[in-house]
């Protein structure tokens, strides 16, 4: 009805640079998107503050057929970064929406690689938190690169190491593509990280896989073992002794 006065801007927006259509996208109402978009006068791109577009904040709240009705525009680009560099796909994954994230990946125009303003790829995050049907869909999809190196060279193993998340490192180890040994900018392995903070299971998952150099000193000398006993984790020492030995 307020459309068809005529006379209105639909795509003025509010004190805090939320458009019409914005609300609408952020809050999942597909029948109102709809009738937004199917009008020529409404801008589908016009982001708030940090350049959070419509379709950012619809994959951000999992409103997949919100994504679905943008997506249709050929004039909205899937891959526009927002806060953070952070693309629409990494505000899906960061809060766990599978289907929208699997949406986004079927574009051709989407990147899985493409880092945030940090240098951070969408996998080295999920590794170092630990999301792990994040990291499933990502390597199952075949464009993203398992073993990339960030500015510090430490690969996604090495930061699901740091944290000692055994489901993601067990899913990057069954993968012929990783580098179980690579080193980072201090010459320091994945089985350094993972002994250096005491985490059992990995470290045994690290010894069982091979090539991951259990006695390899990083730029400062320290190994895998001595860090465990300089740090106190008995188990690791035992586990690490044990296997040298």
């Amino acid at each position: 009805m307020l459309l068809d006065q005529g006379s209105l801007n639909p795509n003025k927006p509010d004190t805090n640079g939320q458009t019409p259509l914005w609300c609408a996208a952020r809050n999942g109402h597909m029948g109102v998107v709809e009738i937004l978009l199917g009008r020529d006068d409404v801008n589908p791109n016009i982001p708030i503050q940090h350049g959070q577009t419509p379709l950012e904040w619809a994959a951000r709240n999992g409103h997949k057929g919100v994504v679905e009705v943008l997506l249709r525009r050929g004039d909205v680009n899937p891959n526009e970064p927002g806060i953070n560099g952070r693309t629409p796909l990494w505000c899906a994954a960061k809060n766990g929406h599978e289907g929208v994230m699997k949406m986004l990946l079927t574009r051709d125009d989407v990147d899985p690689d493409e880092p945030d303003s940090g240098g951070r790829t969408l996998l080295r995050w999920a590794a170092l938190n630990g999301r792990e049907r994040v990291v499933k869909v990502l390597l199952e999809w075949g464009d993203v690169n398992p073993d990339g190196l960030d500015s510090s060279r430490r690969t996604p193993l090495w930061w699901a190491t740091l944290n000692g998340h055994e489901g993601v490192v067990r899913m990057l180890l069954g993968r012929d593509d990783v580098n179980p040994g690579e080193l980072d900018i201090n010459g320091r392995t994945p089985l350094w990280c993972a002994a250096d903070n005491g985490h059992e299971g990995v470290v045994k998952m690290l010894l069982e896989r091979g090539g991951v150099g259990p006695d390899k000193p990083d730029i400062y000398g320290q190994t895998p073992l001595s860090c465990a006993a300089h740090n106190g984790h008995e188990g690791v020492v035992k586990i690490i002794s044990g296997w040298t030995t």
